[in-house]
């Protein structure tokens, strides 16, 4: 493999560039909504992958994050099972750079298999634009990036 394909392969799992801190609102156990059209409804948060955190702190995520969810409400063939998923939209609001804020109406998630491609093939509402550009599949399935 070269070092262009290996360097695109570390861009579409999601771990391109500097990461800016992003307030997290979804701790672990949150109930969220699943944004594309793989059959999974609802999702319960389980794990932040990469997360480092204090003794007895509750993890928690953010836009753009990857996460380990369970299908809550679905299809009968994804329920009770586990997946990863990004978070594409979260209620709590977070700063920009630019000193915009951003908030979102719900707490929404897109299912990705375990090298970062979408489980579905469309993405329901708005995606936020940190989550699209730390993932550029789901910034390609989007329709709307805020």
């Amino acid at each position: 493999m070269s070092s262009r394909a290996r360097a695109r392969a570390f861009m579409a799992r999601g771990a391109a560039g500097q990461r800016r801190k992003i307030s997290r609102g979804l701790p672990v156990g949150s109930l969220i909504k699943c944004a594309d059209n793989s059959g999974a409804k609802v999702l319960r948060l389980i794990q932040v992958i990469g997360y480092k955190g204090r003794l007895r702190r509750v993890p928690s995520a953010s836009v753009g994050d990857r996460v380990v969810v369970s299908v809550r409400k679905g299809s009968p063939d994804m329920r009770k099972k586990l997946f990863q998923a990004v978070i594409i939209r979260q209620r709590k609001p977070f700063r920009r750079p630019e000193g915009i804020w951003v908030q979102f109406e719900d707490n929404a998630a897109v299912i990705i298999t375990s090298d970062g491609e979408l489980r579905g093939s469309e993405i329901r509402g708005a995606v936020a634009r940190e989550a699209a550009e730390r993932w550029p599949r789901i910034a390609s399935a989007s329709s709307i990036i805020i």
